[in-house]
């Protein structure tokens, strides 16, 4: 009997051998090895396996599987960029069909070489390789299907960053009529068209483009690509600076995310569950037939195989319970994950609730005392303007600077504002960077002499000529930087230099360094230097003076424009800040640009000005600095009226304040612009955090002066309509 019982064993054994090598040796079993790898991206085991199953192929000359799996792995190699080996797949992919029958694998491992010839930028091979492709799907009847390989031709275009093409590709997609089967590429089409438009910083066509794919997706009931597009406008709503609405996409993303991953691990569960059941009926089976031989075994036997059975079914019952305490588990942390999401965005929301009304308060502070400002400021220049005696004149200049102080002070405020409040607009254009810092050290040179100090400029002659970027926001840098250079430094030297940091295509990276010999800042204090209202030391602001604003308007410019800002500093020794901003290369040549002749006296007399201004003070101020030219000025003190009297009564400049008591200065202007076209108009304001120029002349406006006023920039902004 124990002879018989090794036998059976020895032949199971060796049936059970030979029908696993017949398994593992086939097609389907590598085929499903090298899938499991591609879920887990395990992609160089996957190709193992699938090289695997073309050795196979080869072996057993099946050429049908053989043109299948070398198409296969070629899109595995296309997939990590491995593009030529994925050429030399698909080319054998294509070889493998002239001993048989073509089919769709063909057609698209034509399409594929078109692909990568065209991520490689060969669009002439790439062409020829893309109309083999759609003739061979006509021979195939089945043209409804071009569709999809005009995406993978976008694809591909895409990856060679030729956008132009991708983008025309994708557009024809999404002028085909609607049916099932292109649902999902028109879907696609539109996301990646969305993807270029924000690349190419089209803003408005990207939302519009992530909409239409977004409904799309509720057509073909993709949960997966909802999820992404909804994330993609998640991001476009966050680059735009819109949190409110970023985030309530990204929280229908997470939903998505998690209704999917409940999906799945309730087919998880079920498959188990079906294990489990199969096990179950195995097991039944198994005891069915060891009753029905039970009179054939011994007693002992019988109960051993009782035992692993039910041993079997409790680990297979504990198993289950794992499973589901696990499902349970996971839900609650889901759940506690989303409770603390909701909690962060409220508690980001009050922050910014919080920072909006500090910089309202503060916008509010500093445009009002832009008023009184504007009268001191006035009755200065009006004073000093009227032969004062020597022992006033004094003490008139020392008004002025105590006024020009205050003004500096109160436009930092407002600038910190508008950086904080994302108010500030970058500008990209063209301009020639060593002309700007030659003028920056021309315009300082007096300050340096003051201080005696030797004031350097070095400027790398690799640095191209014409750069695109926000001129205006760098000589706003770099005149901080340099003025508290000159500033705290005496006998000393002041270094500013620039170099040529990288070059790549059309984009060059300059390196900006300022040095000094002055007075330097202490260890403790090199982070502080950049916080707003700070300075080195008390009596660092008692001996030198200044805001403390300047190097926080410094650090959040940079900030804004891409950059960080360094800085290495020793006591009695000097200070060194550095920073390195990214700009385009315009190789076009810039428009000469002729500067503004100075304005005439004689360009102002006897000409008639209407000041539309409520406040008494300014009105005299105004009126007393017109006059001084020989201007012929009439005074209103609100928009309704002044409209009915242009009406009646031509003037040859109107100077509208912006704040008046019942219709605004725009109201107004718009108003007069409906019968008058031709008269310019001057916008007088002080500034707030929520007006800007652009906005301001959109009204009909020709120009603004901002308060208070800077007498030689009033005078000659109004002699510019005088020509």
């Amino acid at each position: 009997m124990k002879y018989y019982f090794l036998f059976v064993v020895c032949f199971f054994n060796s049936f059970l051998y030979s029908q696993i090598k017949r398994n593992t040796d086939s097609i389907s079993y590598y085929n499903k090895l090298a899938n499991k790898k591609l879920n887990s991206k395990e992609y160089g085991k996957a190709v193992f396996y699938t090289q695997k199953s073309i050795d196979f192929c080869e072996t057993n000359n099946i050429p049908e599987n053989l043109a299948n799996q070398t198409f296969k792995l070629g899109k595995i190699y296309y997939n990590q960029q491995k593009y030529d080996e994925a050429l030399k797949n698909f080319h054998k992919s294509v070889a493998s069909f002239d001993s048989i029958k073509p089919s769709c694998t063909k057609v698209l491992a034509l399409n594929y070489i078109g692909a990568v010839n065209t991520v490689k930028g060969d669009y002439q091979t790439a062409n020829i390789y893309y109309a083999k492709a759609q003739q061979l799907l006509k021979e195939l009847g089945i043209v409804d299907s071009s569709e999809i390989l005009d995406y993978q031709r976008a694809i591909a275009f895409k990856n060679n960053k030729n956008l132009s093409s991708a983008a025309k590709t994708f557009h024809k997609i999404t002028k085909k009529p609607d049916s099932p089967s292109i649902l999902r590429t028109k879907s696609d089409s539109y996301y990646q068209l969305g993807l270029i438009e924000s690349q190419l910083k089209r803003n408005d066509s990207a939302i519009v483009y992530f909409e239409k794919a977004l409904d799309y997706t509720d057509k073909t009931n993709d949960l997966s690509q909802k999820s992404k597009i909804t994330l993609a406008i998640s991001q476009y709503y966050k680059q735009n600076r819109n949190f409110d609405l970023a985030y309530s996409y990204l929280d229908e993303h997470y939903q998505l995310e998690n209704y999917i991953l409940k999906l799945k691990n309730a087919k998880i569960d079920f498959n188990e569950f079906q294990k489990f059941k199969k096990n179950q009926s195995l097991n039944n089976t198994l005891k069915r037939e060891s009753e029905e031989k039970i009179q054939l075994k011994t007693y002992r036997y019988s109960k051993l195989v009782s035992i692993l059975a039910i041993a079997l079914i409790s680990i297979l019952s504990l198993l289950s319970l794992a499973l589901y305490k696990n499902n349970i588990i996971r839900n609650q942390n889901n759940l506690l994950l989303r409770e603390k999401n909701k909690e962060l965005i409220l508690a980001k929301n009050k922050a910014e609730k919080a920072s909006k009304a500090r910089s309202e308060f503060l916008s509010t502070v500093s445009h009002e005392l832009r008023t009184p400002l504007n009268a001191i400021n006035g009755i200065t220049h009006l004073l000093l303007e009227d032969n004062p005696k020597k022992a006033q004149l004094k003490y008139l200049e020392s008004l002025k600077f105590s006024g020009n102080y205050l003004t500096t002070f109160i436009n930092e405020i407002l600038e910190i504002n508008k950086i904080d409040s994302t108010k500030v607009e970058i500008e990209n254009i063209s301009f020639n960077l060593k002309e700007l810092l030659f003028n920056i050290q021309s315009s300082l040179k007096e300050l340096a002499t003051a201080n005696k100090n030797y004031f350097n400029l070095e400027i790398d002659d690799a640095i191209p000529d014409n750069l695109i970027g926000d001129p205006t926001k760098l000589s706003q840098i770099i005149l901080n930087l340099i003025n508290n250079a000159l500033k705290f430094t005496q006998n000393g030297h002041v270094n500013v230099i620039a170099k040529l940091f990288a070059q790549e295509d059309e984009n060059a990276t300059v390196y900006f360094e300022i040095v000094d010999t002055g007075i330097g800042i202490p260890e403790d204090k090199l982070q502080t230097v950049f916080e707003s209202f700070s300075q080195g030391s008390i009596e660092v602001n008692r001996k030198y003076g200044g805001t403390g604003l300047g190097l926080a308007i410094v650090k959040k410019l940079i900030e804004l424009l891409g950059g960080e800002i360094k800085l290495k500093s020793e006591v009695g020794k000097g200070s060194t800040f550095t920073f390195k901003l990214n700009f385009k290369i315009n190789n076009e040549p810039l428009e000469v640009i002729t500067e503004e002749k100075p304005y005439n006296d004689k360009q102002l007399e006897h000409k008639s000005i209407l000041l539309i201004e409520d406040n008494k003070i300014n009105q005299m101020i105004t009126r007393k600095m017109l006059e001084n030219k020989a201007i012929c000025c009439e005074i209103i003190d609100n928009g309704e009226e002044a409209v009915e009297l242009l009406k009646v009564k031509r003037f040859d400049m109107i100077l509208m304040d912006v704040h008046l008591p019942g219709i605004n200065g725009t109201t107004a202007t718009q108003q007069i612009r409906d019968f008058d076209k031709k008269t310019p108009i001057i916008a007088l304001t002080a500034i707030s955090l929520d007006e800007n120029r652009d906005m301001l002349l959109s009204f009909g406006m020709n120009d603004v002066i901002t308060k208070p006023f800077v007498p030689d920039e009033f005078y000659s902004t109004i002699a510019k309509f005088f020509d």
